[in-house]
């Protein structure tokens, strides 16, 4: 892990973001493991999949004394449809102005449906209960990563 990145994630772990419900501090779960995953829009195909995938798992993460948050440049509207559809048991970030997905360097080129544009890239970050990022992944691929998170939860 980047010294920066290290660097800012600290700082940012004391920001207030917008959540489907009530702004959160990522500080205010540092008590637990925290599961950070970035997703590139509410609604999508993968993205669906991705925080459904989570959420069918949460006991287990519960059980390694570990929080579950999701986050993405949507804003808390879109979040609160999103989380509803879903039945949603954890946090949605809402990071509109991308200052948290700058923070995580998640912000990447990306080509779809032959245009380039900048969007999420599909990453999640485990952090310690000081706020120490243990482990990355980035680029992430939707079947069978929310095993391989537990996975690696369980051999800290």
């Amino acid at each position: 892990m980047g010294n920066m990145i290290e660097k800012v994630a600290t700082e940012v772990l004391s920001t207030a973001y917008e959540t489907q419900t009530e702004p959160l501090q990522l500080d205010e779960l540092k008590e637990r493991y925290i599961v950070l995953f970035f997703y590139p829009k509410d609604n999508t195909p993968g993205c669906s999949n991705e925080v459904q995938d989570f959420n069918q798992h949460l006991s287990d993460f519960a059980a390694l004394d570990c929080a579950v948050v999701g986050a993405s440049r949507d804003s808390k509207n879109s979040h609160i449809k999103f989380a509803d559809k879903f039945e949603l048991k954890f946090p949605l970030l809402s990071d509109p102005e991308e200052s948290l997905c700058r923070a995580f360097d998640v912000i990447k080129e990306k080509k779809m449906f032959g245009k380039v544009g900048m969007g999420i890239e599909r990453s999640t970050f485990i952090f310690d209960k000081t706020g120490k990022i243990l482990h990355e992944w980035r680029k992430v691929k939707v079947p069978g990563h929310v095993e391989e998170v537990l996975e690696t939860l369980k051999s800290l």
